[in-house]
């Protein structure tokens, strides 16, 4: 086997868990929701088995190219670095703590002594809206959060410097352990025209346990997009950061061609900033049938040789009426293998069991490796 490729479509939910009540997402379907709003035109996604996944509210196909499944998460929360996380085989026995009425006055005045604005659970583009024009005049940055555990930092470029809105976050991460991320969120624009820009900065805190990237005895581990952010580094050996979904489905491509790296791992964050979180079902339907005209390129990439598993961390139904993440099954498929059924996995655990024995022989003591995974190239 030449290399393996971890294609995360950051938030493509492919249904709500059994638990999605307790998470005030009951109903939530990420990829039917939208599905049902309008068509979505996915010919080499649904080639590979999409529609096949249990309950998948999207057409079936009658000979998949890809063994096809879905899978729940373990720990409870809906948060991407939980998600990812577990993808690479860690569950958290105690999710992060998540801060709905805001944060310590305390802790925010020691934090930032000119002052803050906000300090609530909001959506990202409407607290800019709300708020930005205050924030010019008075200098002071915006703080918000979601349903995730995160501590959001929003400054125009203008007035708060990129770096040294980087540094306010730094300065955050140093004094919140128990928040999931801090994420640096800029913007531009006069009132009644901000727009947030690429210059976005994740801060997480580092796994708090081991992966299976701190265990592969490999050629290297490359990250691709918000990969390096989301492990704080660690098990990962080179990084390329981008800033859109294009970029990342190029950067993949151009790594499965030529890249020294046994694994690459890759976010492609757009279909969850851009249009779960901004409730956009048609934006998202988009973005959906954009990459599939990219994924013929990327199996070409990837050769005789190499695997691809597709799969994402969480839901972001954008037509559930809230602009959080959703807690919903994520899709699995794995193209380069014979093409089986996966079923339903009981952890994303799962997936990363079945990387560390494809690439090294051995069981990871979290998840179980899929059934019946044999690659293509020990059939023929």
């Amino acid at each position: 086997m030449k290399k393996i490729c971890i294609l995360v479509l950051d938030s493509v939910g492919i249904g709500a868990m059994p638990d999605a009540a307790e998470f005030g997402d009951e109903g939530s379907h990420t990829l039917g929701n939208i599905n049902k709003i309008r068509n979505l035109h996915l010919p080499n996604l649904h080639a590979l088995g999409l529609g096949n996944i249990k309950d998948s509210g999207l057409p079936t196909t009658e000979k998949p190219k890809a063994a096809y499944g879905r899978m729940a998460q373990k720990t409870k929360a809906k948060d991407t670095t939980s998600g990812h996380w577990e993808l690479a085989g860690l569950i958290m026995e105690k999710p992060f703590r998540v801060f709905h009425g805001g944060f310590s006055e305390d802790f925010l005045n020691e934090w930032s002594p000119k002052g803050w604005l906000g300090n609530k659970a909001a959506s990202g583009t409407a607290i800019i809206d709300e708020l930005g024009q205050q924030h010019i005049e008075s200098g002071k940055p915006i703080v918000y959060t979601s349903a995730d555990s995160v501590f959001q930092v929003a400054a125009h470029e203008e007035v708060i410097p990129i770096e040294e809105l980087y540094e306010l976050c730094i300065k955050a991460r140093q004094r919140l352990p128990e928040v999931g991320r801090i994420i640096a969120r800029p913007f531009v624009g006069t009132e009644g025209n901000f727009k947030r820009t690429t210059n976005r900065k994740d801060y997480a805190v580092a796994p708090v346990g081991p992966t299976i990237l701190d265990n592969l005895d490999i050629t290297g581990v490359l990250g691709i997009g918000k990969i390096e952010d989301i492990f704080s580094g660690k098990g990962i050996t080179r990084a390329i950061h981008t800033k859109t979904n294009t970029e990342g489905i190029n950067a993949t491509i151009e790594a499965l061609c030529h890249s020294p790296e046994s694994l690459i791992f890759t976010n492609l964050v757009d279909f969850d900033m851009l249009y779960g979180h901004r409730n956009d079902p048609e934006g998202y339907a988009k973005e959906l049938e954009y990459f599939d005209t990219r994924l013929p390129e990327v199996l070409d990439a990837l050769g005789e040789d190499s695997i691809l598993f597709i799969t994402a961390d969480h839901g972001c139904d954008p037509t559930v009426g809230h602009t959080d993440h959703t807690r919903e099954y994520v899709p699995v498929l794995v193209y380069g293998v014979k093409p089986i059924d996966l079923g339903t996995r009981e952890t994303f655990a799962d997936l990363g069991a079945t990387v560390y024995k494809l690439m090294t022989g051995h069981t990871w003591n979290v998840g179980k490796a899929f059934d019946g995974i044999i690659p293509l190239q020990e059939l023929s």
